[in-house]
């Protein structure tokens, strides 16, 4: 699958086998992991096969998660954008697409994940015509609440995830015809 959207800071692409390095950097800190439900990984191995599940899901639904390259210096920063969980039943919901993000320490407070989830909605919006997305955090991250409610989720309500014994927060945001194939 290629991708490509510019916002005016960022380039979202596919993730691809030749960002390892940088994904491993992500997912072993664990800053990063801490709201996650995740412990930071060890192994590269581990990062990539993350990489390939992404793909994979590219390949099999159409869509995932895409690398976000900062355009000043052409650092991966970090992912964001958009998932099918067709695996999993969240919140009494499954077969859903979600938004997400996950960035570097270095980048956090720059309004990198607003930017990028922003985009992610238009192009879910515009692009895709979904009807809806949906968004979930951890209960305790503040930074991540801000950002979705920033975007135009609202929030719905407080749930617990039984299957990583996460206590979770669960948004939503509906396609009003903001985003047309037209505009």
């Amino acid at each position: 699958m290629k991708f490509h959207i510019e916002t005016e800071r960022l380039v979202l692409r596919e993730i691809r086998e030749t960002d390892l390095e940088d994904m491993f950097e992500l997912d072993t800190d664990p800053e990063v992991q801490r709201y996650l439900g995740n412990k930071p990984i060890k192994e590269k191995d581990e990062a990539l096969k993350r990489i390939q599940a992404v793909i994979k899901q590219y390949e099999e639904l159409g869509i995932g998660r895409w690398a976000a390259i900062e355009k000043a210096t052409g650092h991966f920063i970090g992912w964001s954008g958009l998932k099918l969980n067709t695996e999993i039943t969240m919140n009494g919901f499954s077969n859903f697409y979600d938004i997400g993000y996950r960035l570097k320490k270095r980048f956090w407070g720059k309004g990198y994940a607003t930017e990028s989830a922003k985009a992610a909605i238009q192009y879910a919006f515009k692009d895709m015509n979904l009807e809806q997305l949906y968004g979930i955090t951890e209960k305790g991250n503040q930074a991540s609440h801000r950002v979705l409610l920033k975007i135009g989720l609202n929030y719905v309500e407080d749930f617990y995830f039984e299957n990583e014994g996460l206590n979770l927060r669960w948004y939503h945001i509906k396609n009003k015809g903001l985003w047309t194939n037209n505009a």
